[in-house]
C-alpha cells in the first residue's frame, strides 16, 4: 500500500486507505472475480492495522458491491468488465438479471401477480394467490430476444429474505431490479440451498426466442434445507446466443 503524504495521513481514516488498496487490487485483477480474499487477520497484518479497521474497509467494499461475504469468507464480486454473455452454471449460480441487469440490451422487471397453476402448487401458493415475479430478457444488438426468463417466489422466501420482502410493499412494476446477490441473501438468511435443474431442447417449430434457431430451456427449482421451494425459474435461450456451463463437485 503506497504511503500517503504526511498531511494526508492525518486526515484519511485507516479503513479508507485499506479499502483503496483492496479496490486497486480488485480493479487490476490481482484479486480475480469470484476468488476469496485473504482472511481479516492476514489483511490486518499486511496493512499494519487492527481487524476492526479491516472489517470497516470490507463493509465499504460490500456497499460498493465489489465484494460479497458469506459464512465461507469474503469473495471478489463480478465486475462490469466481466463478459456480458448469459451463463448458466450450477456451482457458481447466478440469478437471471444479475450483473447484466444494467446493460442497455437487458430488460428486467419485478411485478406482483399470480403464477400459473404448476409453479403455484410447487411454491405452496393457493390458486390465484399473487407473489413476486421477476422477468428478464436479453436482447441482441438488433433488439431480438436471445434469452427470456421468469421467476416466481414462494411466500416463505418473501417472509425469510428481507431484501425480497421490501418489494412486497411496492406497487406496480419495478424496472431493472438488482437481484444479483439473491443467493447470497438466501445464505445470509440461514437458508441452505438445493438447486435442481431440468434441461430440454424444444422443437425448432415451438414458439420462443432465437427466431427458429436451436434453443435450450431450463427449469430451475431452488429449495431450502427442508425441501420447501423458494424460487422457480424458467429460462429459454437461443443456443447461439448464450453459453451454458454445468459444473459440479463431489
Amino acid at each position: 500500500m503506497a504511503e500517503p503524504e504526511p498531511e494526508q495521513a492525518a486526515v484519511v481514516p485507516l479503513y479508507l486507505r485499506v479499502a483503496a488498496a483492496l479496490r486497486s487490487d480488485l480493479a487490476d485483477r490481482q484479486i480475480s472475480p469470484g476468488s476469496r480474499l485473504p482472511s481479516e487477520r492476514s489483511l490486518a497484518h499486511r496493512y499494519h492495522v487492527n481487524r476492526q479497521t479491516v472489517r470497516s474497509a470490507l463493509r465499504l467494499l460490500r456497499e460498493e458491491r465489489l465484494v460479497v461475504t458469506d459464512r465461507r469468507g469474503t469473495f471478489a464480486a463480478a465486475t462490469e468488465h466481466e463478459p456480458r454473455v448469459p451463463v448458466l452454471t450450477s456451482r457458481r449460480q447466478s440469478f437471471p438479471g444479475g450483473t447484466e441487469a444494467a446493460d442497455a440490451l437487458v430488460r428486467a422487471s419485478l411485478s406482483w401477480e399470480a403464477p400459473p397453476t404448476a409453479p403455484a402448487r410447487r411454491l405452496a401458493l393457493v390458486p390465484g394467490e399473487p407473489t413476486l415475479v421477476h422477468r428478464h430478457v436479453v436482447l441482441s444488438p438488433g433488439g431480438a430476444p436471445l434469452q427470456r426468463s421468469v421467476s416466481w417466489f414462494s411466500r416463505q422466501a418473501l417472509a425469510e429474505i428481507p431484501q425480497l420482502a421490501r418489494y412486497r410493499r411496492g406497487r406496480g412494476t419495478v424496472l431493472q431490479p438488482d437481484l444479483r446477490l439473491l443467493y447470497h441473501w438466501m445464505h445470509q438468511a440461514g437458508l441452505r440451498l438445493t438447486r435442481r435443474e431440468s434441461i430440454g431442447v424444444p422443437p425448432v417449430s415451438a414458439a420462443g426466442v432465437g427466431d427458429g434457431a436451436a434453443r435450450l430451456v431450463v427449469h430451475r427449482v431452488v429449495s431450502d434445507q427442508h425441501g420447501h421451494a423458494l424460487e422457480i425459474t424458467d429460462i429459454d435461450f437461443a443456443a447461439h446466443g448464450a453459453a451454458w456451463t454445468y459444473e459440479f463437485s463431489g
